[in-house]
């Protein structure tokens, strides 16, 4: 059997990622989901990988990716299913996911994209109090042996790559106006 070494990702800061590059790392606040916690941080969006804003949704990086540009649409106020947004909220996010996935066949050139859903402790869903919706960007090539046999992926970019490639191409502009503190968005 074979053993890979990554020692060098318990050296580095909690607020580096394993890019080594900073980025977020927040607990959920009382009475907010993680995801609530990390939207509403008042951290630039460069640090927390939020996309896009509207009013009701947002995107964010997902920071543990299947593929670069992997993004998570969710809407802004935490709920753990589909069936208890609003028809608003239910309208937006969709709308942002369609957004979302122009921006990753922009950003990337992807030859496939998976969207879906995780929804319940038993849909997988590692955050299962705060719906999310993941757009990913697939290729022939992205499964290889090291996911296979090694449970490791390889990503050819960092984070902060894959945000700057999204935030540069996103249809319509940039996010809505955020309250003060509420991260960059523009």
């Amino acid at each position: 059997m074979d053993y890979l070494f990554s020692g060098w990702r318990l050296a580095h800061p909690p607020e580096l990622g394993a890019d080594g590059l900073p980025h977020a790392h927040l607990q959920p606040e009382a009475g907010k989901s993680l995801f609530e916690t990390i939207e509403q941080s008042g951290l630039a969006d460069e640090i927390t990988y939020v996309v896009h804003r509207t009013e009701l949704s947002f995107v964010l990086l997902n920071v543990y990716p299947y593929t670069p540009g992997h993004l998570m649409v969710l809407p802004r106020t935490a709920e753990p299913s589909m069936l208890d947004l609003s028809p608003d909220a239910y309208d937006d996010l969709w709308r942002l996911v369609r957004t979302a996935t122009q921006a990753v066949v922009d950003a990337f050139s992807p030859q496939g994209i998976n969207v879906g859903i995780n929804q319940g402790d038993a849909g997988g869903g590692s955050q299962p109090d705060h719906l999310h919706v993941h757009v990913v960007p697939r290729w022939s090539s992205d499964t290889n042996f090291m996911t296979s046999i090694a449970d490791a992926r390889i990503l050819p970019m960092t984070l902060r790559d894959s945000w700057d490639r999204l935030r540069a191409v996103w249809p319509g502009g940039q996010s809505i106006e955020t309250a003060p503190g509420n991260g960059s968005s523009g």
